[in-house]
């Protein structure tokens, strides 16, 4: 079901121009949810999902024009096999479940990590919805699963280098722009507010390339507990931040 978009104004306080164009979203906490509540991890993944449909949803209302959502990293493939199988099950309903909303609200769908290891499911039902979303012109929702930022970079400079043994780049011709190009999240702006729930401090090789120059906002809440008013907060922090790029204000 589409929803009408919102006024930032009426809803935010802010003015449209103060709004981030790319928001990035480090989801943490489910487990620790779940355990505070005396319930299975699996039980914090289920409304962590959730919770996934509402900040999307939003997001659209709100006209970002991309939200990149950090799902499941290289790294979580170490976790209690029962845990990653219950993960990928749950991916491939979620992108069944949720494919309403993303093709109700003019979302496209974008796949930001490898491919290798998710299991054909996931990979049916991801090709599924980014195919028919692939039109859709508004919210750009970027999954990352299996993703891991060290291995983008490596992935992106291969590819150069390959391009370079063949003759098709010069080694002059390589400057920030080529390699940002080569990334995952190629032709996409680079996020400016990064949202870390769960408390932790750290970026858990998430971006590090593209979040150099983002406003970073840490919620104490868990993922699940990170409803739509904390998601608002967060942008409103965004706005009230002084965003100098590493230069200074000129004086008064």
């Amino acid at each position: 079901m589409s929803v009408e978009p919102f006024d930032t104004r009426e809803v935010l306080g802010i003015e449209p121009e103060q709004m981030p164009r790319h928001v990035a979203v480090i989801m943490d906490g489910n487990g620790r949810w779940a355990r505070a509540r005396n319930l299975a991890r699996r039980e914090g993944h289920v409304h962590g999902a959730e919770t996934v449909r509402t900040i999307v949803t939003d997001a659209a209302r709100l006209q970002l024009e991309a939200l990149t959502l950090y799902s499941f990293s290289r790294e979580n493939w170490s976790r209690p096999k029962d845990e990653v199988s219950f993960l990928m099950d749950l991916y491939a309903q979620y992108l069944v479940s949720q494919r309403d909303v993303i093709l109700g609200n003019n979302v496209r769908l974008i796949h930001v990590g490898r491919r290798d290891l998710l299991p054909p499911s996931v990979l049916a039902e991801m090709d599924k919805t980014i195919e028919l979303s692939s039109g859709n012109t508004g919210l750009k929702l970027c999954l990352a699963l299996n993703y891991g930022a060290r291995m983008e970079i490596t992935d992106a400079v291969r590819s150069i280098a390959q391009d370079v043994k063949a003759g098709r780049v010069e080694p002059e011709a390589i400057d920030e722009d080529l390699v940002a190009a080569r990334l995952y999240t190629g032709g996409l702006p680079d996020p400016d507010l990064l949202i870390r729930t769960g408390g932790e401090h750290r970026v858990s090789n998430f971006l590090l390339w593209q979040i150099s120059y983002a406003e970073i906002v840490v919620c104490d809440l868990c993922w699940p507990d990170f409803g739509v008013e904390a998601f608002h907060e967060a942008i409103r922090e965004f706005a009230r931040r002084d965003r100098r790029f590493g230069g200074v204000k000129a004086p008064a």
